[in-house]
């Protein structure tokens, strides 16, 4: 029994679960604390924040299949470890960095009428935009494809290990900001950028070890198949491939000859196609996803990022202007965790039971029945909804307020850390809700419109992050392995346009009082998606769609559409 114990915990599964927790948890805390970080240095203004947004998400929507081929074409250890060098170093950096600005920002604002501290917020956005794509490649290489062969053909052993990945998701995803919101809170930002700083190099060395330890254990990761051009297959000596044998430890990749003798015009020619190289990545990985048997699947997922339906700063900072709390709010991300893990539990049940794509189709169904309410509660008692309000009412006031900078050196120019992950109450341009004026004493607001509102969204829980390990599971079983990098590049990409759009309807109509119509363009968004979803599994089971039974343990996937040949 001891023995047992000993090897779960030495295999290469566990040591790949560890590794992701570190690294998730450094992500998290990273991502919250940028946020927060920008918003402090530049006055208690959303400016630099939603500045960093966009370019975050421009940068993942234009590069994520080039980053995606780069993933395809070369070795699995070396994407692995540059990627995770250059995320933990820029974040490293940023951090140093940051700490700089904090302790001479009065002087950086004298020097060269302010130009070089506005040159240190671009450095910050840049280093930190690295620090997220390198994070793009490490999960596209970690999620989509070392968990893939560390599973080997037991697709059953995949669902559970992605099951896994995603409650160490939810997990960190509320503990990492709770635990450095609070550094930053009793400390100072310069002691959380040095913790952050602190907290990466280490991640960094054991992360390191920890994947060249999974390396070792699953021999199969040395293995990989790449793409190889017509035009490069014409270099390649044939005979002198066949007859070399691969030292142990070194992919079977096909590379490109590179001696030198090919002719002065040749290398002209290839001078030329590596300029155009990233635009033809670009055009051929959107092409190539476009082809893919779960193209519809994928895309029913990234319609689910159009949506304000979530516990992110938009929603909850709505819910503070209806007159929820900072403790109510702490409980309910709470709920939503809890519901979180439920959903991935459900999953793994569920495709035991009825199948793969049936499981996706469920909870697509579970997800849309619980959005429901949100969508009942924005006629409900309560809601603020009033269309005859202007979208663009008092913006000015709302996010840039006119109002000296303020100084960092007293605890009492932080904004004020409402919700129990610290992040701050900017919506209304101050740090108490827009209905607790002692002067105004206005009536208090019902409870029943944004009460059904986070019903309906910790509900919908259950079945989002079931769906969610659906279409993951489906792209990681059906993309073939020399193109699983650049397809999921493309997702990553679909996923942040998508997200983008969101925030984008928001800066629209930014008004309380234009909420509800948002929640129903939400709903309306996640429909559309689960109606592409729909279409998917109409394709692939055909007649027997909605035929749910235990099914045989060797098709159990169900989810291979017809003519796809591909392999785990």
């Amino acid at each position: 029994r001891l023995g047992s114990v000993v090897a779960y915990f030495t295999s290469a599964k566990f040591l790949l679960y560890l590794g992701h927790a570190l690294s998730t948890w450094g992500d998290r805390m990273w991502h919250f604390a940028v946020s927060v970080f920008l918003v402090e240095l530049y006055g208690n203004s959303l400016l630099l924040t939603a500045v960093y947004g966009l370019v975050v998400a421009g940068s993942v929507l234009l590069l994520g299949a080039i980053i995606g081929d780069w993933v395809d074409k070369n070795s699995r250890l070396k994407v692995a470890q540059t990627s995770l060098v250059v995320q933990n170093a820029s974040v490293i950096l940023c951090g140093i960095l940051l700490m700089i600005v904090f302790l001479f920002k009065t002087q950086l604002l004298t020097l060269y009428h302010g130009w070089l501290l506005t040159m240190c917020y671009i450095l910050v956005i840049t280093i930190a935009n690295i620090a997220n794509l390198a994070s793009t490649a490490t999960a596209i290489t970690i999620q989509r494809d070392w968990i893939v062969v560390v599973a080997g053909e037991d697709r059953s052993k995949l669902a559970d290990m992605n099951a896994t990945i995603r409650r160490i998701d939810q997990l960190t995803n509320i503990l990492a900001p709770m635990a450095v919101g609070q550094i930053m809170t009793f400390g100072s930002p310069m002691i959380g950028c040095g913790f952050i700083s602190g907290w990466n190099l280490m991640s960094m060395c054991v992360e390191y070890l920890l994947l060249w330890k999974v390396y070792q254990k699953t021999p199969s990761l040395a293995l990989k198949s790449a793409k190889v051009e017509e035009s490069e297959l014409k270099q390649l000596n044939v005979k002198k491939e066949s007859d070399m044998k691969p030292a142990e430890g070194v992919q079977l990749i096909v590379e490109k000859d590179v001696t030198g003798f090919e002719p002065q015009q040749e290398k002209e020619v290839s001078c030329a196609a590596r300029i155009a190289e990233p635009f033809i990545t670009f055009r051929d990985g959107w092409v190539a996803y476009y082809n893919q048997p779960v193209f519809l699947a994928g895309m029913g997922l990234a319609f689910l990022y159009m949506t304000v339906l979530g516990f992110d700063c938009i929603t909850t900072g709505y819910a503070y202007t209806q007159g929820l709390s900072g403790s109510v709010l702490s409980l309910l991300m709470g709920a939503s965790a809890v519901t979180g893990i439920m959903g991935t539990v459900a999953f793994t049940w569920l495709r035991r039971k009825c199948g793969l794509v049936r499981t996706g189709l469920i909870s697509g169904v579970a997800q849309f029945a619980c959005l429901v309410l949100c969508a009942i509660s924005v006629f409900m008692p309560g809601s603020p909804l009033d269309l005859t309000v202007s979208p663009f009412a008092d913006i000015s006031a709302r996010l840039f307020e006119s109002e000296p900078l303020p100084t960092i050196a007293s605890p009492e120019d932080k904004p004020e850390m409402v919700f129990a992950t610290g992040m701050p109450n900017l919506l209304n341009g101050s740090t108490t809700p827009a209905n607790s004026d002692p002067e105004m004493s206005p009536e208090p607001v019902p409870l029943i419109s944004v009460s059904l509102l986070f019903a309906g969204v910790i509900a919908a829980r259950v079945g989002l992050w079931s769906f969610d390990l659906t279409v993951t599971q489906l792209l990681q079983e059906n993309v073939v392995e020399s193109e699983r990098g650049i397809i999921n590049g493309v997702q990553n990409s679909m996923n942040y346009l998508l997200d983008l759009l969101h925030f984008i309807m928001v800066i629209l109509a930014p008004n309380p009082e234009a909420f509800g119509l948002l929640v129903l363009i939400s709903v309306s968004f996640v429909a559309m998606g689960h109606i592409m979803y729909f279409r998917f599994a109409q394709k692939s089971l055909g007649k027997q769609l909605f035929v749910c039974c235990t099914p045989d343990p060797k098709t159990v996937s169900d989810s291979s559409p017809p003519g796809n040949t591909s392999t785990v």
